[in-house]
């Protein structure tokens, strides 16, 4: 996640995109906010929500990003120092 963690410009959403990737990539049966939120221990799916309607990132870049990353066509970010 810290390759795409400097897409978010606050910390919030960086968790939230966190919890929203790793749902994504669980084995839920049906993947919406809810279930996602569910899953990542929300009450409610308002912060999933918040990060897909209306936090500022560039989901272009971030999906680009996690698929050649998932895929293997992008090696391993570097740990920083």
């Amino acid at each position: 996640m810290s390759r795409i963690a400097g897409r978010f410009t606050r910390v919030e959403s960086r968790r939230r995109s966190r919890k929203l990737v790793l749902g994504l990539l669980s084995d839920l049966p049906r993947k919406n906010c809810w279930t996602i939120a569910e899953w990542a221990g929300d009450r409610t799916p308002d912060g999933m929500q918040h990060l897909l309607g209306r936090a500022k990132w560039d989901a272009d870049q971030v999906r680009d990003e996690l698929g050649d990353y998932l895929t293997g066509r992008s090696p391993v970010p570097a740990r920083r120092a």
